[in-house]
Protein backbone atom coordinates (compact mmCIF):
# COMPACT_ATOMS: atom_id res chain seq x y z
CA UNK A 1 0.00 0.00 0.00
CA UNK A 2 1.48 3.42 -0.89
CA UNK A 3 2.41 5.72 2.01
CA UNK A 4 0.06 8.58 2.74
CA UNK A 5 0.84 11.71 4.71
CA UNK A 6 -0.74 11.58 8.18
CA UNK A 7 -3.81 13.73 8.77
CA UNK A 8 -2.67 16.86 10.66
CA UNK A 9 -5.61 16.84 13.05
CA UNK A 10 -5.01 13.16 13.75
CA UNK A 11 -1.34 13.88 14.49
CA UNK A 12 -2.28 16.46 17.08
CA UNK A 13 -5.00 14.30 18.67
CA UNK A 14 -2.54 11.42 18.99
CA UNK A 15 0.02 13.67 20.69
CA UNK A 16 -2.58 15.16 23.02
CA UNK A 17 -3.73 11.69 24.04
CA UNK A 18 -0.18 10.51 24.63
CA UNK A 19 0.75 13.52 26.75
CA UNK A 20 -2.50 13.30 28.71
CA UNK A 21 -1.87 9.66 29.57
CA UNK A 22 1.63 10.56 30.66
CA UNK A 23 0.52 13.59 32.66
CA UNK A 24 2.39 16.02 30.44
CA UNK A 25 0.97 19.54 30.04
CA UNK A 26 0.25 21.05 26.63
CA UNK A 27 0.69 24.55 25.27
CA UNK A 28 -2.18 26.30 23.55
CA UNK A 29 -5.41 24.87 22.29
CA UNK A 30 -5.28 25.40 18.54
CA UNK A 31 -6.95 22.51 16.71
CA UNK A 32 -4.93 23.04 13.55
CA UNK A 33 -1.31 24.02 12.78
CA UNK A 34 -0.46 27.71 12.90
CA UNK A 35 -4.17 28.44 12.59
CA UNK A 36 -5.59 31.94 13.01
CA UNK A 37 -6.67 32.54 16.58
CA UNK A 38 -5.52 33.75 19.97
CA UNK A 39 -1.96 33.44 21.10
CA UNK A 40 -1.02 30.34 23.04
CA UNK A 41 -2.27 31.53 26.41
CA UNK A 42 -0.48 28.70 28.20
CA UNK A 43 2.90 29.69 26.76
CA UNK A 44 5.09 31.53 29.25
CA UNK A 45 6.26 34.37 26.99
CA UNK A 46 5.37 36.40 23.90
CA UNK A 47 3.62 37.47 21.81
CA UNK A 48 6.35 38.33 19.32
CA UNK A 49 5.99 39.26 15.65
CA UNK A 50 7.11 37.38 12.55
CA UNK A 51 7.35 39.92 9.73
CA UNK A 52 5.66 39.09 6.43
CA UNK A 53 7.74 39.65 3.29
CA UNK A 54 6.06 40.08 -0.07
CA UNK A 55 6.64 37.40 -2.69
CA UNK A 56 8.88 39.81 -4.62
CA UNK A 57 10.94 40.71 -1.53
CA UNK A 58 12.01 37.29 -0.20
CA UNK A 59 15.37 37.61 1.60
CA UNK A 60 18.30 36.15 -0.28
CA UNK A 61 20.33 33.88 1.98
CA UNK A 62 23.76 35.44 1.56
CA UNK A 63 24.51 37.07 4.90
CA UNK A 64 23.65 40.54 3.58
CA UNK A 65 21.12 42.23 5.90
CA UNK A 66 19.96 44.81 3.34
CA UNK A 67 17.00 42.60 2.38
CA UNK A 68 15.64 43.12 5.90
CA UNK A 69 15.49 46.92 5.87
CA UNK A 70 11.67 46.87 5.80
CA UNK A 71 11.47 45.00 9.13
CA UNK A 72 10.66 47.53 11.82
CA UNK A 73 12.51 47.93 15.10
CA UNK A 74 9.34 46.86 16.89
CA UNK A 75 9.55 43.49 15.10
CA UNK A 76 13.15 42.83 16.16
CA UNK A 77 14.07 41.03 19.39
CA UNK A 78 17.15 42.50 21.00
CA UNK A 79 19.72 40.49 22.91
CA UNK A 80 18.82 42.66 25.92
CA UNK A 81 15.45 40.83 26.01
CA UNK A 82 17.22 37.58 26.90
CA UNK A 83 17.91 36.55 30.48
CA UNK A 84 20.18 34.11 32.27
CA UNK A 85 18.74 30.63 32.60
CA UNK A 86 19.55 30.41 36.33
CA UNK A 87 16.43 32.33 37.37
CA UNK A 88 18.43 35.36 38.51
CA UNK A 89 16.95 37.68 35.88
CA UNK A 90 20.42 38.85 34.84
CA UNK A 91 20.69 40.36 31.38
CA UNK A 92 23.70 40.30 29.06
CA UNK A 93 26.23 43.07 29.54
CA UNK A 94 25.88 45.16 26.35
CA UNK A 95 29.60 45.85 26.45
CA UNK A 96 30.15 42.12 26.04
CA UNK A 97 27.15 40.88 24.04
CA UNK A 98 24.59 42.87 22.05
CA UNK A 99 22.54 42.72 18.90
CA UNK A 100 19.15 41.61 17.62
CA UNK A 101 17.30 38.78 15.90
CA UNK A 102 14.59 39.30 13.27
CA UNK A 103 12.20 36.65 11.96
CA UNK A 104 10.21 36.66 8.73
CA UNK A 105 7.89 34.58 6.61
CA UNK A 106 6.30 34.65 3.14
CA UNK A 107 2.67 33.77 2.53
CA UNK A 108 2.55 30.53 0.54
CA UNK A 109 5.93 29.22 1.78
CA UNK A 110 6.29 27.05 4.87
CA UNK A 111 9.61 28.64 5.78
CA UNK A 112 10.79 30.74 8.70
CA UNK A 113 13.53 33.26 7.81
CA UNK A 114 16.00 34.57 10.40
CA UNK A 115 18.52 37.39 10.53
CA UNK A 116 20.93 37.16 13.47
CA UNK A 117 23.14 40.24 13.99
CA UNK A 118 25.24 40.03 17.15
CA UNK A 119 28.33 41.72 18.54
CA UNK A 120 30.44 39.68 20.97
CA UNK A 121 33.72 40.53 22.64
CA UNK A 122 34.83 36.87 22.66
CA UNK A 123 33.69 34.53 19.87
CA UNK A 124 34.35 30.90 20.65
CA UNK A 125 34.62 28.67 17.59
CA UNK A 126 37.13 26.49 15.81
CA UNK A 127 37.19 23.72 18.42
CA UNK A 128 35.57 20.31 17.86
CA UNK A 129 32.07 19.31 18.83
CA UNK A 130 29.71 21.56 20.75
CA UNK A 131 32.55 23.70 22.08
CA UNK A 132 31.28 26.67 20.12
CA UNK A 133 29.13 29.75 20.54
CA UNK A 134 25.64 28.61 19.55
CA UNK A 135 22.26 30.03 18.62
CA UNK A 136 19.89 27.32 19.88
CA UNK A 137 16.49 27.51 18.18
CA UNK A 138 13.37 25.47 19.03
CA UNK A 139 10.17 25.53 16.93
CA UNK A 140 6.80 23.87 17.59
CA UNK A 141 4.81 24.86 14.52
CA UNK A 142 1.38 23.58 15.59
CA UNK A 143 1.79 24.41 19.32
CA UNK A 144 1.19 20.79 20.26
CA UNK A 145 3.37 21.17 23.35
CA UNK A 146 4.91 18.41 25.41
CA UNK A 147 8.49 17.19 25.38
CA UNK A 148 10.47 16.96 22.15
CA UNK A 149 13.78 15.59 23.41
CA UNK A 150 14.17 11.92 24.34
CA UNK A 151 15.49 12.63 27.84
CA UNK A 152 12.14 14.21 28.73
CA UNK A 153 9.94 11.44 27.35
CA UNK A 154 7.79 10.22 30.27
CA UNK A 155 8.19 6.57 29.23
CA UNK A 156 11.99 6.67 28.87
CA UNK A 157 13.46 3.64 30.66
CA UNK A 158 10.06 2.89 32.17
CA UNK A 159 9.40 -0.74 33.03
CA UNK A 160 6.58 -2.69 31.44
CA UNK A 161 4.54 -2.14 28.27
CA UNK A 162 5.01 1.28 26.71
CA UNK A 163 8.45 1.80 28.15
CA UNK A 164 11.15 3.05 25.79
CA UNK A 165 14.88 2.53 25.85
CA UNK A 166 17.22 5.32 24.76
CA UNK A 167 17.44 4.16 21.13
CA UNK A 168 13.67 3.84 20.77
CA UNK A 169 13.15 7.32 22.20
CA UNK A 170 15.79 8.75 19.88
CA UNK A 171 14.56 7.22 16.64
CA UNK A 172 10.86 7.19 17.46
CA UNK A 173 10.40 10.51 19.27
CA UNK A 174 13.25 13.04 19.26
CA UNK A 175 12.71 16.23 17.23
CA UNK A 176 9.68 14.74 15.48
CA UNK A 177 6.74 16.98 16.50
CA UNK A 178 8.91 20.01 17.29
CA UNK A 179 12.49 20.71 16.27
CA UNK A 180 15.66 21.86 18.02
CA UNK A 181 18.59 23.29 16.05
CA UNK A 182 22.03 24.16 17.43
CA UNK A 183 23.27 26.76 14.93
CA UNK A 184 27.00 27.39 15.24
CA UNK A 185 27.94 31.07 15.48
CA UNK A 186 30.05 30.96 13.45
CA UNK A 187 30.49 27.36 12.26
CA UNK A 188 34.11 27.54 11.11
CA UNK A 189 34.67 24.21 9.34
CA UNK A 190 31.56 22.59 10.88
CA UNK A 191 28.18 22.09 9.26
CA UNK A 192 26.20 25.30 9.88
CA UNK A 193 23.95 23.57 12.39
CA UNK A 194 23.35 20.46 14.43
CA UNK A 195 19.76 19.27 14.01
CA UNK A 196 19.26 17.53 17.35
CA UNK A 197 17.52 14.41 16.14
CA UNK A 198 17.56 11.45 13.73
CA UNK A 199 16.41 13.73 10.88
CA UNK A 200 19.85 15.36 10.67
CA UNK A 201 20.72 13.84 7.30
CA UNK A 202 18.05 15.89 5.52
CA UNK A 203 16.25 18.51 7.65
CA UNK A 204 19.10 21.05 7.75
CA UNK A 205 19.80 20.96 4.02
CA UNK A 206 18.14 22.32 0.89
CA UNK A 207 15.28 22.29 0.08
CA UNK A 208 14.29 22.37 3.79
CA UNK A 209 16.92 24.77 5.16
CA UNK A 210 19.68 27.12 4.07
CA UNK A 211 22.36 29.05 5.97
CA UNK A 212 24.87 31.82 5.19
CA UNK A 213 26.98 34.14 7.33
CA UNK A 214 29.31 37.09 6.98
CA UNK A 215 32.08 38.01 9.38
CA UNK A 216 35.79 38.69 9.84
CA UNK A 217 36.07 36.96 13.18
CA UNK A 218 38.97 35.10 14.74
CA UNK A 219 38.57 32.56 17.56
CA UNK A 220 38.73 34.38 20.89
CA UNK A 221 38.39 37.79 19.26
CA UNK A 222 35.56 40.27 19.16
CA UNK A 223 33.42 41.60 16.37
CA UNK A 224 30.14 41.33 14.56
CA UNK A 225 28.52 38.23 13.11
CA UNK A 226 25.70 38.41 10.58
CA UNK A 227 23.91 35.09 10.13
CA UNK A 228 21.02 34.62 7.72
CA UNK A 229 19.06 31.41 7.32
CA UNK A 230 15.70 29.75 6.91
CA UNK A 231 14.26 26.49 8.16
CA UNK A 232 11.08 24.51 7.53
CA UNK A 233 8.90 23.80 10.59
CA UNK A 234 7.33 20.34 10.67
CA UNK A 235 4.26 18.95 12.42
CA UNK A 236 5.98 15.63 11.87
CA UNK A 237 9.66 15.42 10.93
CA UNK A 238 9.94 11.72 10.28
CA UNK A 239 13.35 10.06 10.72
CA UNK A 240 12.45 7.94 7.66
CA UNK A 241 12.78 11.03 5.48
CA UNK A 242 11.00 14.09 4.12
CA UNK A 243 8.65 12.00 1.99
CA UNK A 244 7.10 10.70 5.23
CA UNK A 245 7.03 14.10 6.95
CA UNK A 246 4.37 16.80 7.28
CA UNK A 247 5.29 20.49 7.08
CA UNK A 248 3.57 23.04 9.28
CA UNK A 249 1.33 25.15 7.02
CA UNK A 250 2.06 28.78 7.87
CA UNK A 251 -0.98 31.06 7.73
CA UNK A 252 -1.45 34.77 8.21
CA UNK A 253 -2.26 35.67 11.83
CA UNK A 254 -1.47 32.13 12.89
CA UNK A 255 0.52 31.61 16.10
CA UNK A 256 3.43 29.23 16.43
CA UNK A 257 5.55 28.36 19.47
CA UNK A 258 9.24 29.20 19.29
CA UNK A 259 12.15 30.32 21.45
CA UNK A 260 15.91 30.52 21.38
CA UNK A 261 18.97 30.76 23.55
CA UNK A 262 22.39 32.29 22.94
CA UNK A 263 25.04 29.97 24.33
CA UNK A 264 27.96 32.33 24.87
CA UNK A 265 31.28 30.71 25.78
CA UNK A 266 33.95 33.11 26.99
CA UNK A 267 37.44 32.89 28.41
CA UNK A 268 40.32 30.55 27.73
CA UNK A 269 39.04 27.28 26.27
CA UNK A 270 35.50 28.59 26.68
CA UNK A 271 35.56 28.02 30.42
CA UNK A 272 32.78 30.54 31.17
CA UNK A 273 29.43 29.50 29.72
CA UNK A 274 26.45 31.83 29.60
CA UNK A 275 22.98 30.66 28.56
CA UNK A 276 20.84 33.66 27.61
CA UNK A 277 17.24 32.53 27.02
CA UNK A 278 14.23 34.19 25.42
CA UNK A 279 11.94 31.86 27.37
CA UNK A 280 11.96 32.18 31.17
CA UNK A 281 12.31 28.38 31.39
CA UNK A 282 15.73 26.80 30.98
CA UNK A 283 14.34 23.49 29.75
CA UNK A 284 12.57 25.10 26.79
CA UNK A 285 15.21 23.33 24.68
CA UNK A 286 13.30 20.09 25.19
CA UNK A 287 9.85 21.13 26.43
CA UNK A 288 7.62 22.74 23.82
CA UNK A 289 5.18 23.99 26.48
CA UNK A 290 7.95 26.36 27.62
CA UNK A 291 8.35 28.16 24.29
CA UNK A 292 7.06 31.64 23.38
CA UNK A 293 4.15 32.71 21.20
CA UNK A 294 5.03 34.17 17.78
CA UNK A 295 2.42 35.55 15.39
CA UNK A 296 2.68 35.35 11.59
CA UNK A 297 1.93 38.97 10.78
CA UNK A 298 0.01 40.39 7.82
CA UNK A 299 1.83 42.90 5.60
CA UNK A 300 2.54 46.10 7.49
CA UNK A 301 1.22 48.47 4.80
CA UNK A 302 -0.24 46.33 2.04
CA UNK A 303 -0.53 48.05 -1.31
CA UNK A 304 -3.63 47.25 -3.32
CA UNK A 305 -2.91 44.11 -5.31
CA UNK A 306 -5.59 42.23 -7.21
CA UNK A 307 -5.65 38.45 -7.03
CA UNK A 308 -8.21 35.67 -7.08
CA UNK A 309 -8.63 31.94 -6.77
CA UNK A 310 -11.15 29.49 -8.15
CA UNK A 311 -12.50 25.98 -7.74
CA UNK A 312 -14.42 23.95 -10.31
CA UNK A 313 -17.50 22.69 -8.49
CA UNK A 314 -18.96 20.60 -11.32
CA UNK A 315 -16.88 19.94 -14.45
CA UNK A 316 -19.85 18.49 -16.38
CA UNK A 317 -22.04 21.51 -15.63
CA UNK A 318 -19.06 23.90 -15.98
CA UNK A 319 -19.80 25.52 -12.62
CA UNK A 320 -16.96 27.49 -11.00
CA UNK A 321 -16.64 29.19 -7.61
CA UNK A 322 -14.45 32.31 -7.70
CA UNK A 323 -12.96 34.11 -4.68
CA UNK A 324 -11.43 37.57 -4.49
CA UNK A 325 -8.12 37.20 -2.60
CA UNK A 326 -6.86 40.73 -3.28
CA UNK A 327 -4.61 42.47 -0.75
CA UNK A 328 -5.42 45.92 0.59
CA UNK A 329 -8.72 47.70 1.06
CA UNK A 330 -11.20 46.84 -1.72
CA UNK A 331 -14.33 48.98 -2.03
CA UNK A 332 -15.41 47.88 -5.50
CA UNK A 333 -14.70 45.01 -7.84
CA UNK A 334 -15.61 43.80 -11.29
CA UNK A 335 -15.24 40.25 -12.61
CA UNK A 336 -15.01 39.40 -16.32
CA UNK A 337 -15.51 35.65 -16.66
CA UNK A 338 -14.25 35.60 -20.24
CA UNK A 339 -17.56 34.60 -21.77
CA UNK A 340 -19.18 38.02 -21.96
CA UNK A 341 -20.57 37.89 -18.41
CA UNK A 342 -19.32 39.25 -15.10
CA UNK A 343 -20.07 39.98 -11.46
CA UNK A 344 -19.38 42.46 -8.68
CA UNK A 345 -19.58 39.94 -5.83
CA UNK A 346 -16.58 38.99 -3.69
CA UNK A 347 -17.15 35.26 -4.16
CA UNK A 348 -19.39 34.61 -7.17
CA UNK A 349 -20.39 31.21 -8.48
CA UNK A 350 -20.64 31.12 -12.28
CA UNK A 351 -21.89 28.54 -14.75
CA UNK A 352 -20.39 28.63 -18.23
CA UNK A 353 -22.94 27.98 -20.95
CA UNK A 354 -20.37 26.57 -23.37
CA UNK A 355 -17.20 24.55 -23.05
CA UNK A 356 -13.94 26.30 -23.79
CA UNK A 357 -10.82 27.94 -22.40
CA UNK A 358 -11.38 31.29 -20.72
CA UNK A 359 -9.40 34.42 -19.88
CA UNK A 360 -10.79 35.62 -16.54
CA UNK A 361 -10.07 39.07 -15.13
CA UNK A 362 -10.71 40.73 -11.77
CA UNK A 363 -10.47 44.52 -11.39
CA UNK A 364 -10.56 46.05 -7.90
CA UNK A 365 -10.43 49.59 -6.57
CA UNK A 366 -10.12 51.26 -3.20
CA UNK A 367 -8.44 54.13 -1.32
CA UNK A 368 -5.03 53.00 -2.61
CA UNK A 369 -6.05 53.10 -6.27
CA UNK A 370 -6.92 50.41 -8.79
CA UNK A 371 -5.47 46.99 -9.61
CA UNK A 372 -6.18 44.22 -12.08
CA UNK A 373 -5.34 40.50 -12.31
CA UNK A 374 -5.89 38.46 -15.49
CA UNK A 375 -5.36 34.68 -15.69
CA UNK A 376 -5.13 33.00 -19.07
CA UNK A 377 -6.76 29.59 -19.52
CA UNK A 378 -6.58 28.70 -15.81
CA UNK A 379 -10.33 28.11 -16.12
CA UNK A 380 -10.65 25.51 -18.85
CA UNK A 381 -13.10 22.76 -19.79
CA UNK A 382 -11.48 21.53 -23.01
CA UNK A 383 -8.15 20.43 -24.40
CA UNK A 384 -5.67 22.70 -26.11
CA UNK A 385 -6.59 23.94 -29.59
CA UNK A 386 -4.61 22.56 -32.52
CA UNK A 387 -1.27 24.31 -33.13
Amino acid sequence: MPWRAPNRAALRVARVAAWALAGVGLAGSAPSPAAPGPAGAALPCGEFAIHQFAADAIPRIDGDPSDWAEVGADEAIGVERLAADDGSGRRPDPASLSGRIRVGWVRGLNRLFFLYEVEDDDWDFGRPGLRNDIFELVVDGDRSGGPLIARFHPALNAAGPGGLDAAQAWFGFQNIHAQNYHIFTPPGDKDPAMAWGPQADWIKRLPWANFASRHRLQPGGGGRLTLEFWITPFDRADPAGPEHSVETPLRENGVIAMAWALIDRDGAEGTRNHFWNLSPRHTMYGQAAELCAFRLMPPRQPALAADWSFRILDPAARTVAFTDTSRGTVTARRWDFGDGTGSTEAAPVHRYAQSGKFVVTLEVSGPQGRARREKVWDVSFTGDPPP
